[in-house]
């Protein structure tokens, strides 16, 4: 900087400093940490210098300068940019700038508004972690937690495996994917993204469109111990849930005992609730349970295979595909129950109740 420009400056420095002192409430709505717009005088290998206007000259140097070096570089005389107060009158008699805060503040003040407007915007995915995705918002680390994932892109690892959650969470790096912001602290750098909250706000729209009681035709896209993920053909953007209660009349252990992935199946509506559809495939299936008092008759003979067993005694596969249950206080305990029979081995029953309502044939051991 030209010694008379820095006289000149250093000497309204001066005279806000004395105003600073001698007068505070005069300018009393400046104050550190205060944002403004700045204009660039005169710049060195080691400092700048900045127009504050009726506030004097402002100085960025030391550690701050080293900050926001590569700001400065791309700056042109009288150019204008975002400076933050660090210290109202500093050994010079100069205002202290921080550019690097006020960027970092300006950025904050953009999520914010990003938050407050509760509209869903773009991110490109920079990195991964076996916990979820790294953005970056307004030059801001965002982080997307698996939880918040859309549920297509959501890493189904049937194990839960972190090796292949982490694998698959890779396979999204360098993908530009519509988020909205989910929680934000500037004081802790901490902002949260997810996926899953704009997926959920676009298909609202389209979700309403529907209603319970209608059928629709679906892709099965995952399976779960609890259930089947569909999409609906017509609107893939729509994922609904078959709960595995609700994928067969008797009992399901898994369910991949009825579909796979990528069959089409037809399912019906059964509830929408905050965006999440449920659906069933058992509701367009004949119930079979209609007729089982007349396949069945208490007191009558029939014979079965040994299933599988649980606490309170041994499922048995009788015809048709239905399935009775033999109590444990018929054998005493657990020991004699496993002595008496064998899974998938055959045996004589007794039907003694039928119950259609709760789908329930109880039998007793054929002594005969």
């Amino acid at each position: 900087m030209n010694t008379n420009a820095a006289t000149t400056n250093k000497k309204d420095s001066t005279y806000l400093a004395q105003i600073i002192r001698e007068q505070p409430e005069l300018i009393s709505f400046l104050k550190e940490g205060d944002l403004f717009e700045a204009t660039l005088l005169e710049k060195g290998s080691r400092s700048a210098y900045f127009d504050l206007g009726r506030f004097g000259t402002g100085i960025v140097y030391g550690v701050e300068f080293l900050n926001a070096k590569n700001i400065i570089k791309k700056l042109e005389i009288k150019e204008t940019v975002n400076a933050k107060v660090v210290e109202l009158d500093n050994d010079e008699g100069y205002v202290e700038l921080s550019l690097a805060g006020a960027q970092k503040q300006q950025n904050w003040h953009e999520i914010k508004e990003l938050e407050e407007k509760g509209e869903s915007f773009t991110v490109k995915i920079v990195s991964a972690n076996s916990g979820g995705l790294i953005a970056e918002v307004y030059e801001t680390k965002a982080f997307l937690p698996v939880s918040q994932l859309s549920s297509e892109h959501y890493p189904r690892v049937e194990d839960g495996d972190k090796n292949k959650i982490l694998e698959e969470l890779k396979k999204l790096v360098d993908q530009e994917l519509e988020v909205r912001i989910l929680d934000f602290n500037p004081r802790t750098n901490k902002l949260i993204i997810s996926e899953k909250e704009a997926v959920q706000q676009n298909t609202k729209e389209i979700i309403s469109q529907y209603k319970t009681g209608d059928i629709v035709d679906c892709i099965v896209s995952g399976i779960a111990d609890f259930g089947v993920f569909v999409r609906f053909i017509d609107n893939p953007v729509i994922e609904g849930l078959i709960h595995i209660s609700e994928l067969d009349h008797h009992l399901i252990d898994n369910p991949k005992e009825v579909v796979k992935i990528d069959d089409a199946v037809k399912a019906k509506i059964t509830e929408i609730k905050g965006g999440q559809v449920s659906l069933s495939l058992k509701a367009l299936k004949e119930n079979p349970w209609d007729a089982a008092k007349e396949k069945f008759l208490e007191g009558q003979e029939i014979t079965g295979s040994v299933y599988k067993f649980n606490p309170f005694g041994a499922y048995i596969n009788l015809k048709d595909n239905f399935r009775g249950l033999i109590h444990i206080s018929e054998f005493g305990g657990q020991e004699e129950m496993r002595k008496r029979l064998e899974t998938e081995k055959e045996y004589s029953f007794i039907i003694d109740s039928v119950n259609p309502s709760d789908k329930r044939i109880t039998l007793k051991l054929n002594k005969s």
